[in-house]
């Protein structure tokens, strides 16, 4: 199954956290947004590694990372107002955009996300 990956799948992924193993069963040619890749080197560079080091270890899962489109910008700027509520980022909504774009589930270790509204077309998978 194609899945689009948050940062936080990822980061649990690369760092062995809780939900690592099913982030592994189906990061292989998954879907990331670029903002958040840029929040992973962030997080990796907060940690000792450099940017270039995370988007390696990106690259070498074959996540297929997909730009910030306008497209996704004006649906991720719709999401903000049925997000509100949950404290949803920017990031967040680049991310659930992506998800209802290609009509993949997303895949994250944040729970607030699997709180959006089942009416927004956007199935949300937790890690742990």
């Amino acid at each position: 199954m194609t899945v689009v990956v948050d940062a936080s799948a990822i980061m649990a992924l690369m760092l062995g956290e809780p939900g690592a193993d099913e982030v592994l069963a189906v990061v292989r040619r998954s879907l990331m947004s670029a903002i958040n890749v840029s929040e992973c080197c962030a997080r990796g560079v907060e940690r000792g590694a450099s940017a270039d080091e995370v988007l390696a270890i990106i690259r070498g899962y074959e996540v297929q990372v997909i730009g910030f489109e306008l497209e996704d910008a004006l649906d991720a700027a719709q999401l903000r107002e049925p997000t509100r509520t949950i404290g949803a980022s920017l990031g967040d909504r680049a991310c659930l955009a992506l998800g209802r774009r290609y009509e993949l589930p997303v895949l994250t270790g944040d729970r607030r996300l699997a709180e959006i509204d089942p009416g927004l077309g956007i199935a949300v998978h937790l890690i742990r």
